[in-house]
């Protein structure tokens, strides 16, 4: 935000020079990012009033002026500017002036015609980028003033960088207060005290409020018969030049000029364009609106509009209509001041691609009982520059949605505990006096009720970093804090999440950190049966979602890569999925990772091979195998919407779902543009957390004896179902038990398949017996023709 410090010294002027100013305002957290001279020095440019125009002899376009300077006499000035007229007042550089583009002013000859000086433009003055003609002074100008002394340009502009928190500062009032409080010095009464302006017309127009909790007060005014065709006054025009905003119309300036000084936004309609009254409500669906910047955005349902009895005429807190847009034929203007609730302008501009100063102050929060006041302030300057007859203030409030500032308890013992200083009791309740804050003492501390404008200010420690802030950062001791030393220990059967980070590195993978936003149509191609926590007001519009799953941050992230000729990729991410939504919502950490691309790096030890399921697989249960409770976790196949329906599988633990692998489903691998084959994984980190504590079992001194059985099976039995049953039947001797070979082909029959077991047997406490291994061997074999339908294959 710019601010003129003239402008701001017109409200409170400290014993301050403008960098000791910009230096307290920055330490108290209104950081002056910039403080630069409001204009050059324009030496030798001087007041001037063109008394008479001829003809150039030798040039249509261009005119012989006869210029009044006042005690310096008059001068002859060639000029072509196509605003000139005899009676204006203008600047003139007078021979030897250096203007500020760089032009040398001299006594020159144009088309065989002597001219002594130059008539400026804004452009040529410094004041402007660009310029289509002279820049017109008012009546009041003293010919051959200096133009620095008339236009005041002795001045600072200080350019100020807010935190979204302070939208009270937005305006010169809202600065005057924190200088005012920072400084002790006390605001003007001329300022702060706006006149009322009584009625003198009877003009009515009904205003009605449909959407009454995001538009609980609007203050309307009718003024009638004004003169729009006259110009803004000098000083209004450099006033709004030095905040950033360019002057207009004298109606839009005027409007412009009370939301810089006192920080609300204002409109203003031409009344005879309006039908029948105001409504303040949302809007329908297929409603739409040309803007005033000529622009037709479509207008979702429900936002909120400022609509007359035939349709839409302004979009509330954002953007005025170009329909009911004031002109310089426009005799009867409406002129709107309203409090819209933040939540509901807040990303609505963002969302339709436009930012407006309107917008960026609502959003932000403006003083819910300021409209009248800006009204009467509109209303005066509007009189003095258009004329008019003003209508009576009309006003529709609906008290119980307007807000309140809630009261806040101060303790005395918690503030100098956070200050690591105490403060006399007169000293703070000064500074919260000085903040606008209503004071009551109780008991060892205060209670505090903020001013409506400070919206940021709702518990204890806001109140504590005000007292920080106007006492000053720098006047508060620097204490080193005070730290307890102690050990903690970690539980043996706990294993912390960077375990599982590095055991993914250990395996050539790379970790990724990917926003938690993620774009929503990724995000439903991927998981389309979770609805997702959108956000209200989203970075942009492929990052509008919560992600309920780690999978499209990595697909990005492979898609970037491969559109980068990286071909072989391994990527993992630790981070939380949010699911559900409000006092449902639930913050799951989740390890997830994705691979594509060759198995090994270009290499000439072996033949080069694609990653595929079993890669993946292979991967994941290293992840399980630190749990020590790797027969825990089972791996069956299922059926995931982003997954090849015949290369994936449901993780589950003692029956829940913690995970799911499998290979991206090829319709999203050609959607994406990916080529290759994908392979995913995703598991609750929670679940891998708890280890089984290892048990001390004894080294058996007796031999261990291997048998090994050949089944075969219907091709669908998964192997692990095999291993289950196996083990189940051979009891507590067997020790180890291994599936060393798969085979199907010649000698078994179609739909069949061939599984070779392993079985370790092992006592603790005697060699086994051939009619013991025997019998765990038929009790095995029979289990598992019982079970599973296998036949033991004899060769």
């Amino acid at each position: 935000m710019r601010i003129s410090e003239q402008w701001l010294r017109e409200w409170v002027s400290p014993k301050l020079e403008s960098k000791a100013l910009a230096n307290r305002l920055t330490l108290a957290g209104l950081e002056v990012t910039r403080l630069e001279p409001a204009g050059a020095d324009l030496k030798g440019v001087v007041v001037g009033r063109i008394g008479s125009l001829r003809e150039h002899p030798h040039a249509d376009r261009l005119k012989l002026c006869s210029v009044d300077i006042g005690r310096r006499g008059r001068l002859e000035i060639v000029c072509g500017a196509p605003n000139v007229v005899a009676g204006m007042k203008v600047a003139v550089a007078l021979p030897g002036t250096e203007l500020p583009n760089g032009v040398h002013v001299e006594k020159s000859e144009i088309r065989g015609v002597v001219s002594m000086g130059m008539l400026c433009s804004a452009f040529e003055l410094g004041l402007a980028e660009s310029a289509e003609g002279l820049l017109p002074f008012d009546s009041d100008a003293s010919l051959g003033q200096p133009v620095r002394d008339y236009l005041q340009l002795n001045d600072m502009i200080m350019e100020i960088e807010l935190t979204p928190n302070r939208g009270d500062c937005l305006s010169v009032a809202g600065v005057a207060r924190e200088v005012a409080a920072l400084t002790a010095t006390r605001l003007k009464a001329a300022h702060t005290k706006i006149r009322n302006i009584p009625a003198t017309s009877k003009r009515r127009f009904k205003i009605k409020l449909q959407a009454e909790q995001d538009c609980p007060r609007y203050v309307g005014r009718v003024i009638e018969g004004i003169n729009s065709t006259v110009t803004t006054p000098i000083w209004m025009v450099e006033r709004l030049r030095r905040s950033g905003a360019r002057s207009i119309s004298p109606i839009v300036d005027v409007t412009n000029y009370v939301m810089l000084e006192l920080g609300q936004p204002m409109h203003a309609f031409d009344l005879d364009k309006l039908v029948g009254g105001i409504r303040v409500r949302h809007a329908k669906k297929n409603e739409s609106l040309t803007l005033l910047d000529g622009t037709r955005p479509r207008i979702q349902a429900g936002t909120l509009l400022i609509a007359d009895h035939k349709g839409p005429v302004a979009l509330a807190g954002i953007m005025g209509g170009l329909d009911s847009a004031v002109t310089d034929k426009t005799h009867n203007l409406l002129i709107e001041s309203a409090y819209f609730r933040p939540q509901t302008i807040a990303g609505r501009a963002r969302s339709l691609g436009m930012q407006t100063e309107s917008s960026f102050r609502f959003e932000r929060g403006v003083d819910p009982y300021l409209q009248r006041q800006a009204m009467q302030r509109a209303t005066s300057l509007l009189l003095d520059i258009v004329g008019g007859r003003p209508g009576p203030i009309l006003e529709e409030s609906l008290t119980r949605h307007v807000p309140r500032r809630a009261s806040v308890t101060l303790r005395r013992r918690r503030l100098t505990q956070l200050l690591a200083q105490e403060l006399p009791v007169s000293k703070t309740q000064g500074i919260l006096t000085r903040l606008g804050m209503r004071v009551r003492k109780r008991g060892d501390g205060w209670r505090v009720t903020p001013p409506s404008h400070r919206f940021d200010i709702e518990r204890e420690e806001d109140l504590v970093e005000e007292v920080a802030r106007v006492y000053g950062f720098e006047s508060l001791p620097s204490k080193m804090p005070r730290i307890s030393m102690g050990s903690r220990f970690a539980s043996e059967n706990h294993i912390p999440a960077e375990r599982f980070k590095a055991v993914l590195a250990d395996r050539d993978y790379q970790e990724v950190i990917t926003y938690s936003f993620v774009d929503p149509a990724l995000q439903r191609l991927l998981e389309p049966a979770t609805e997702p926590m959108t956000l209200r007001n989203p970075i942009s519009a492929d990052m509008a979602a919560m992600r309920i799953s780690l999978w499209p941050g990595l697909l990005q992230a492979v898609v970037y890569n491969r559109n980068r000729q990286q071909l072989r990729l391994r990527l993992f991410e630790l981070g939380r999925c949010f699911v559900g939504t409000g006092k449902n919502l639930v913050q799951e950490l989740m390890l997830g990772g994705a691979l594509m691309g060759p198995v090994l790096p270009e290499q000439w030890g072996s033949e080069a091979r694609a990653v595929d399921f079993y890669d993946a697989k292979g991967d994941l249960e290293a992840l399980l195998q630190v749990t020590g409770g790797r027969d825990e976790f089972q791996l069956q196949p299922g059926q995931h919407p982003a997954l090849h329906s015949g290369q994936s599988a449901e993780i589950t633990k003692n029956g829940a779902n913690v995970g799911w692998l499998g290979a991206l489903h090829p319709e999203f691998v050609a959607k994406l543009d990916l080529g290759d084959p994908v392979f995913l994984f995703q598991v609750r980190v929670s679940v891998l957390q708890t280890a089984r504590v290892p048990q001390f079992s004894e080294v058996s001194k007796f031999p261990a004896i291997r048998r090994d059985l050949s089944f075969m099976v219907d091709a669908g039995v998964p192997a692990q179902a095999v291993l289950d049953c196996a083990a189940a039947a051979a009891g507590e001797l067997l020790v180890d038990l291994q599936l060393f070979d798969e085979y199907r082909g010649e000698g078994i029959d179609s739909g069949r398949k061939s599984l070779s077991l392993g079985l370790t047997l092992q006592d603790s406490s005697r060699t086994l017996k051939e009619e013991i291994i025997e019998a765990i061997t038929v009790r095995v074999i029979d289990s598992l023709q019982a079970g599973l339908g296998a036949e033991l294959r004899k060769k």
